[in-house]
C-alpha cells in the first residue's frame, strides 16, 4: 500500500476517451443505450452495471467540477453559470432516465444472482429506495431547490467587514476573536454580527421558501414530512429519528455539564463578572492565540508530514493531491464560506476547499478533510461507483478519527511542548463543545420539517428554546438577543444538506473510539481504521464500525463511558 503511484484516469470501455460532458443531447445516447440494451446473462447484467457506473462517474466528476470553481470564485459569473447549467438543463434531464435504469435492474430476471455478493446486496437495496422515493413532478422541484441553495453559498461568500481600515472576510474576522484585547474582540464580533445581521431577513425568506419547497417534496413522494422522506432519501437503516432523540437526550445529560464546568472554568480564569460571546475563544489563561503555521504552502507541507509520519500511504495521498493541484486551502474574498472534500468519481483524486487563515482550528480543519481524502483513496479501485460512496456515518467517521489519532504528530505544528499540551487540550475540549451543538441543529432541525407551517417568530422561539437546552448557562447574551435569535443562519447545513448533521455526532462518539484503541496500539488502531474505510459502501454501517474495532452506538450508558476517557486523557495533557 506504501507504493501509491500518481493515480491516471482508469481506460473508458463505454464512454470515448475524449468525451465531455456539455449538453444533454450528447448524454442522452448513452442512456437510451443502457435503458434498451437486451440483458440476457448476469454476467451482462454485471457488464450493464459497469457501463453505468463509468457513466454516472463521469457525470459525477463533471458536476464536482462544475461545484469547486463555483464555491472557490463565487465572484465569477461564468463558474455561477456553469454549475446552474447543469442543475437547470442537464441534471433533470437525467433523473427520469435514472428512475429507468433502476427499473430496469431491479426487474432483471438475473438480479437475484447478484444479491449475496458483497456490495451488490446493499446497491440493490439502495436502487429499490430510489424507485420508491422517485417522482416525476418532484424533478423542477429539485432543480429549484439547488437553484435556492446556491444563494446561500453567494451571500455569505460576499460578507466582509472593515477592520483597521481593512476589507476581511468573515472567517478571516473570526480569527481576531482569539485577540487577548478583549475589547478588540467585542469590537470584531458585533461588526461580524452586524454584517450578519444585515442578511437577516433574505436568509430567513430564502430558508422559509426552501422548507417550503422540502415539505412538497416530501408530499409528493407520500410522506408525511420531509424528515421522514430524508431519512429515507439518506437511506439510513440502520437507526431511526427515535434514535436521534435518545442521542440528544444522552448529550443533554452527559455532555452539556461539562460544558457548563469548562464555561465557569473558563469566567473564572478570565476574571470577568460576565462571560460574553466574544470570550469564548480566547485563550483563557490571556496567552496569545495559537498559530499552527503561517500560510497555505506551510500547512500543506507539514499536513503531509504529520500524514507521512502516521503512515507513509497517508502522506502519499496528500502529496498527490498537492501535485495535480487539488488543493484549494487559504481565506479570500469572493470564495464560499466552509471547508469540504470533494470526491472526484473518475479520477479518484478528490479536492479539499477550505478558508484557512492561520488558526489551529484551521489546522485541525485539514486533518478532517484529510481524512475523508484517504477514505476516497482507499476506496479508489473498488468495483462500481456505487460501492464507493459511503453512508455519511462512515464517511465522519473517517475524517473525525483522523483528527484525534493525528495528534501524535501535531508537534510538527508545534515544536513547542507547552503549545502543543495546550493544542492537544483545545482539541478535546472542542469535542465537548461540537457534541451539543450537533444536537442543537439536529433537534431544531427535526422541529422545522415536523412543522413545516411555521412562522418566522415560532421558528425563533423554537431556535431560543432548544439552544438553551445545549447550552452553557455561564455566557451572558444580554443585549444580544437578535444576534441569538439568527445565530442558526450561520450553519450551511441548514440551507445547503438538510438533516446531514448528526452523523458528526454519531461520528465523534466513534473517532473518540478509533482513538482510544490507536492509543492502546498504534499499530493495529491504525490498521483497523484503515481496514474499516476500505469497505466503502460495500457493507452496513454498525458492520463498518465492527471492523474499525468500535461499536456504532450513541447511548446514555456508552456517551458516558466514551466522554469519561475524554476528561481522562484531559487530565493527562
Amino acid at each position: 500500500m506504501d507504493q501509491l503511484e500518481l493515480p491516471v484516469r482508469p481506460k473508458r470501455k463505454f464512454l470515448s476517451e475524449d468525451f465531455k460532458v456539455s449538453i444533454w443531447e450528447s448524454l442522452k445516447p448513452f442512456f437510451e443505450g443502457l435503458v434498451n440494451r437486451q440483458i440476457n446473462t448476469a454476467d451482462e447484467l454485471k457488464h450493464w452495471l459497469h457501463d453505468r457506473s463509468e457513466l454516472e462517474s463521469v457525470i459525477s466528476e463533471d458536476i464536482g467540477w462544475r461545484y469547486i470553481r463555483m464555491t472557490c470564485y463565487t465572484d465569477k459569473d461564468e463558474y455561477s453559470k456553469a454549475y446552474q447549467d447543469f442543475i437547470q438543463n442537464i441534471q433533470p434531464q437525467i433523473a427520469p432516465y435514472s428512475d429507468l435504469l433502476n427499473k430496469k435492474v431491479l426487474d432483471c430476471a438475473f438480479t437475484s444472482d447478484l444479491q449475496n455478493l458483497p456490495g451488490y446486496n446493499l446497491m440493490l437495496r439502495n436502487l429499490k429506495k430510489e424507485v420508491e422515493l422517485f417522482r416525476e413532478e418532484n424533478i423542477p422541484l429539485f432543480t429549484e431547490i439547488s437553484t435556492e441553495t446556491q444563494k446561500y453559498a453567494e451571500l455569505s461568500g460576499a460578507m466582509t467587514v472593515q477592520v483597521n481600515s481593512q476589507e476581511i472576510t468573515l472567517p478571516q474576522a473570526g480569527v481576531l476573536l482569539q485577540s487577548t484585547d478583549r475589547a478588540k474582540r467585542e469590537e470584531v464580533y458585533m461588526k461580524i454580527t452586524e454584517r450578519r445581521l444585515k442578511d437577516k431577513d433574505t436568509l430567513d425568506n430564502l430558508f422559509s421558501g426552501l422548507i417550503s419547497l422540502r415539505h412538497r417534496v416530501a408530499q409528493n413522494a407520500g410522506f408525511k414530512n420531509f424528515r421522514d422522506y430524508q431519512f429515507k432519501a439518506y437511506g439510513r437503516f440502520d437507526y431511526t429519528p427515535q434514535d436521534c432523540f435518545n442521542f440528544h437526550e444522552a448529550i443533554e445529560s452527559e455532555v452539556v455539564p461539562l460544558l457548563n464546568e469548562f464555561a465557569n472554568t473558563r469566567k473564572s480564569e478570565l476574571k470577568v463578572t460576565e462571560l460574553r460571546p466574544w470570550d469564548k475563544a480566547v485563550d483563557a489563561q490571556g496567552r496569545e492565540p495559537l498559530k499552527a503555521f503561517s500560510d497555505g504552502k506551510e500547512l500543506t507541507e507539514k499536513s503531509i508530514d504529520v500524514f507521512r509520519r502516521l503512515d507513509t500511504y497517508l502522506g502519499r495521498c496528500l502529496e498527490i493531491m498537492k501535485q495535480m493541484g487539488h488543493l484549494d486551502l487559504e481565506s479570500r474574498k469572493g470564495k464560499a464560506p466552509g471547508g469540504y472534500n470533494y470526491p472526484l468519481a473518475e479520477i479518484g483524486v478528490p479536492f479539499i476547499f477550505m478558508n484557512a487563515t492561520s488558526t489551529m482550528r484551521d489546522m485541525t480543519t485539514i486533518m478532517h478533510e484529510g481524512g475523508h481524502a484517504v477514505h476516497n483513496f482507499l476506496t479508489m479501485d473498488l468495483e462500481l461507483n456505487d460501492f464507493k460512496s459511503p453512508p455519511m456515518e462512515v464517511a465522519e467517521l473517517a475524517s473525525m478519527s483522523m483528527e484525534l489519532i493525528s495528534m501524535d504528530e501535531w508537534h510538527i505544528f508545534f515544536p513547542n511542548e507547552k503549545e502543543l499540551k495546550r493544542a492537544k487540550h483545545e482539541q478535546l475540549e472542542d469535542i465537548i463543545e461540537t457534541l451539543p451543538w450537533v444536537a442543537t441543529i439536529d433537534k431544531f432541525q427535526h422541529w422545522i420539517y415536523e412543522n413545516p407551517a411555521h412562522s418566522s417568530s415560532e421558528r425563533i422561539g423554537q431556535w431560543n428554546k432548544i439552544f438553551n437546552q445545549f447550552s452553557d448557562t455561564a455566557t451572558d447574551w444580554s443585549g444580544l438577543q437578535d444576534t441569538k435569535d439568527f445565530l442558526w443562519q450561520k450553519q450551511l447545513h441548514l440551507y445547503e444538506v438538510p438533516f446531514y448533521y448528526i452523523e458528526y455526532g454519531m461520528a465523534q462518539l466513534g473517532a473518540i473510539a478509533v482513538w482510544r484503541n490507536f492509543k492502546k496500539d498504534k499499530r493495529d488502531g491504525l490498521k483497523r481504521y484503515q481496514d474499516a474505510l476500505r469497505l466503502g459502501n460495500m457493507t452496513t454501517i454498525p458492520e463498518i464500525y465492527k471492523a474499525a474495532g468500535i461499536r456504532f452506538d450513541f447511548s446514555k450508558g456508552y456517551i458516558h463511558e466514551l466522554m469519561g476517557f475524554v476528561k481522562d486523557e484531559l487530565s493527562k495533557i
